[in-house]
């Protein structure tokens, strides 16, 4: 297979819209080795290569994260609550206690004095979604 039919089978898909973007920092020689297996069209790109390394670390440590997951009771995967979600919550008199691994998100919609009222904690080992003014009113909940 040619070079650039490799790399034309290796594209990447189109970023979805619930990804995060990440920096990192590597030094020249690391940096160099990527580059050289992109243009040997391991790769189609650095990114394609840090993804793939990402995932097989996640892989290979899979058992711990599944284990840390149940000791921790959290919830696996992509979580969103609702403005209806709260105000059912608050009249119910909960407090909810958020632990997500993946993606929590609060509606757009939720006023920051509802979110108060019945967000008692967040924990995101990942990324939260949320307005700039929910997140600042639960700025002291948010671990």
């Amino acid at each position: 297979m040619t070079r650039e039919i490799m790399k034309a089978a290796t594209r990447e898909p189109a970023r979805p819209a619930d990804s995060e973007k990440i920096t990192i920092n590597l030094g020249p020689i690391d940096l160099g080795q990527i580059d050289l297996l992109v243009s040997e069209g391991f790769y189609a790109n650095r990114s394609d290569l840090i993804r793939t390394a990402i995932r097989n670390q996640l892989l290979a440590h899979a058992d711990v994260v599944r284990q840390t997951v149940a000791r921790r009771s959290l919830v696996l995967g992509m979580h969103h609550y609702t403005r209806a979600d709260l105000e059912r919550a608050r009249e119910a008199g909960e407090r909810l206690q958020i632990q997500v691994l993946g993606l929590a998100s609060i509606a757009h919609d939720v006023p920051p004095e509802l979110a108060l009222d019945t967000i008692e904690s967040i924990v995101v080992l990942g990324a939260l979604h949320a307005s700039s003014a929910v997140k600042a009113a639960l700025a002291g909940r948010i671990e």
